[in-house]
């Protein structure tokens, strides 16, 4: 593992699974030069690899990132295998074949996930508490289209823009910005939009 792609890296706190592995390859169906993680890559560059095009997830749930240094479109990587862009990417609003950087998620726990979602931003309007899996807001009683700010009590969730697990993913944990999302634009750096239809627990 080069050296170069640890720089960022920080550390699971006590209590949080042991231990997190990916395989990535430059090639799609799991061909050409890949490499072996166990933590956090802020450059692909860096590795030597000009892109990644599948995955194999060993241990431990991750996020991979469209750019360097954890920016632009997440893609939600929990354990198995993904043979191309289209296996991680699901049905995203635009096609772009970019896979430049990924760190594990520490804090997933799809058991004891919980988060409270917000009318508008800053937590405040009417708040519904979610400890499941959502595959439609609407379905269970979220009267809009739109979330305004999301509270991540404990574990992790990936939001989705249209229902059925469709559309742009953000993935929320209670370890960033310590589990507070005070407006749709601290989904990620990608985000345009406060569009959230389905929601569900990330596995680790």
């Amino acid at each position: 593992m080069n050296k170069a792609c640890q720089n960022h890296m920080f550390f699971p706190r006590m209590g949080t699974a042991p231990f997190f592995k990916v395989t990535v390859f430059d090639q799609e169906h799991f061909q050409g030069k890949r490499q072996e993680f166990t933590s956090e890559c802020c450059n692909i560059y860096e590795c030597g690899m000009d892109n990644i095009r599948s995955i194999r997830v060993e241990s431990g749930a991750w996020v991979g990132f469209e750019h360097i240094d954890f920016q632009g479109q997440q893609f939600i990587l929990e354990r198995g295998e993904y043979p191309n862009w289209e296996s991680y990417a699901g049905s995203l609003s635009y096609h772009s074949e970019r896979f430049m950087s990924f760190r594990p998620i520490y804090c997933a726990s799809h058991q004891s996930s919980r988060m409270k979602i917000y009318e508008r931003e800053n937590f405040t309007g009417r708040c519904t508490e979610l400890c499941d899996d959502y595959p439609s807001l609407e379905a269970m009683g979220w009267f809009r289209p739109e979330v305004g700010s999301m509270h991540v009590q404990s574990g992790a969730f990936v939001c989705y823009e249209y229902p059925g697990y469709r559309g742009q993913q953000y993935i929320m944990e209670c370890e960033r910005h310590s589990g507070d999302y005070q407006h749709w634009r601290n989904w990620g750096s990608h985000c345009q939009t406060p569009k959230i239809q389905s929601i569900r627990r990330i596995r680790h």
